[in-house]
């Protein structure tokens, strides 16, 4: 995509020829802040090394992948994990409501710079000014926290991403501010962490918090303290739903979705989304089983629409998958990923069981999450194709962040979840689509749309250079004629 294409204007244009949307415009209402935020947040370590992007899946049809081994969660432990969560939800609300309601504030005609990369250790006299400048910056936690249109969720691993997620879409100072119940997943169980997304979606409206077989994590446990589900109508009285093999910390207001294989559980996951909604989805999104990357886009969709997220083998239908999709066999199914994540004879054995069968993707992680935003058929898909939107970007090696921050897109300013290979270098596909929609102004910046980005994960996941890319190419920008 060229980079001289036109950027919109502050009213947007006369929808010719694209088709009509049926999804609501992103809700860009701001969240309040957390009750008594720590006075110093805990920003994010500069200079981490780079990873390297995993293999992309084989394109062939007939051979089928060896099974992507499961991603480690990045662990480290963190002293008072949450007191830096605080600190990160109280900031993330007050760059979200200078920088991303749209016409509800005032805002300069000039463009704001591109934050500073973060300050490498040295330097003689001549550069103290600068030094102690950057140092101030630091210590605000900006740009590695957050800059005018990027906000970064820090923690050191998924948990305490989950936790922060949580708490910046219930911010918990009232009982009007708290979820009815939260969902709790395993830290080493991907699928299902991915699969109780759906439980964010209206009407249940349950955050995910992750937690191991023996031990409840301190930062799942504050944030479960601070959002204090007590259950209602729409959680059927639960206020927790405890995901597979758990340690919990509740109250006894619990409904359990039994440990098993992947299939098994995200379709009793979606049974239990049905039973809470009263009513069939509307659609079934069905994704890679053995390909985490290509899953990952699943979650932020099934918090968003509602829609359940099953899986499959790269040559097999998992029985609990073809089981549940032939109680509703009239639901369109639409498959994640390409054919060497999931093959064209698994999306055949699905026609057989309903003939409203769709594949969406592209043939790497970073380019299948782009083509997922894009995508839109009647009212399934994102269709983000124009400014005025929220993304969210995470690592594509880590499909527990996926589903930690997938709160995030079904919230605040909506929007999908976009992938990078690599912690220092922003993805071409992501640039190139960032550039597509990057939002724009003629005469009063006030009234046009903007973009904001979530940064999921720290240093380690996303450096600080990559997120000042990322501001810079969602920065509002003036088009043509003298301010």
């Amino acid at each position: 995509m060229s980079r001289e294409r036109p950027i919109n204007a502050d009213e947007p244009a006369a929808e010719a020829s694209e088709p009509s949307k049926s999804e609501a415009a992103p809700d860009q209402t701001a969240e309040t802040p957390a009750a008594k935020p720590p006075t110093s947040p805990d920003p994010a370590t500069a200079g981490a090394p780079s990873k390297p992007p995993p293999p992309e899946a084989d394109p062939e049809e007939k051979a089928e992948p060896a099974p992507e081994p499961k991603p480690k969660a990045r662990r480290r432990q963190i002293p008072g994990a949450l007191k830096a969560v605080a600190a990160l939800v109280l900031l993330a609300v007050v760059f979200i409501v200078v920088a991303v309601i749209g016409g509800s504030g005032g805002s300069s005609d000039k463009e704001q710079p591109a934050p500073a990369p973060a300050p490498v250790a040295g330097g003689d006299a001549k550069d103290a000014a600068g030094s102690a400048s950057t140092q101030t910056a630091n210590e605000l936690g900006y740009p590695a926290f957050a800059t005018d249109n990027t906000t970064r969720i820090g923690g050191s691993d998924p948990a305490a991403n989950a936790a922060a997620s949580a708490l910046a879409v219930f911010p918990s100072t009232t009982p009007s501010q708290r979820p009815a119940a939260v969902a709790i997943a395993g830290e080493d169980d991907w699928q299902a962490a991915l699969a109780a997304a759906v439980l964010m979606a209206p009407p249940v409206r349950a955050p995910l918090l992750l937690s191991t077989p023996s031990e409840f994590p301190d930062a799942s446990a504050e944030a479960l303290a601070a959002l204090d589900p007590a259950g209602g109508a729409t959680t059927g009285g639960s206020a927790v739903f405890a995901i597979g093999d758990v340690a919990i910390s509740g109250d006894g207001k619990e409904t359990k979705v039994a440990a098993g294989e992947p299939g098994a559980m995200a379709a009793a996951i979606a049974a239990l989304r049905e039973r809470l909604a009263g009513s069939p989805p509307d659609h079934y999104l069905v994704a890679p089983l053995a390909a985490p990357a290509f899953a990952m886009p699943a979650a932020a969709w099934a918090a968003r629409s509602g829609d359940p997220v099953l899986f499959s083998e790269a040559g097999k239908l998992p029985k609990a998958t073809a089981t549940l999709l032939r109680s509703h066999p009239k639901v369109p199914v639409y498959v994640l990923g390409p054919a060497g994540a999931i093959s064209s004879a698994v999306v055949n054995e699905i026609a057989k069981i309903g003939e409203d069968v769709h594949r969406v993707g592209a043939e790497d992680p970073v380019a299948n999450a782009v083509a997922f935003a894009r995508y839109h058929d009647g009212s399934f898909g994102w269709n983000v194709n124009d400014p005025g939107h929220g993304f969210v970007l995470a690592r594509d090696d880590s499909p527990l962040d996926a589903a930690a921050a997938a709160p995030l897109s079904a919230a605040g300013t909506w929007g999908p979840l976009l992938l990078s290979d690599s912690a220092s270098t922003l993805p071409g596909a992501v640039r190139e689509y960032f550039l597509d929609v990057k939002p724009g102004y003629t005469t009063d910046p006030t009234r046009a749309f903007y973009n904001h980005v979530w940064v999921i994960g720290d240093q380690e996941a996303i450096d600080v250079n990559q997120q000042a890319e990322v501001n810079e190419l969602t920065e509002l920008a003036k088009i043509g004629g003298e301010g």
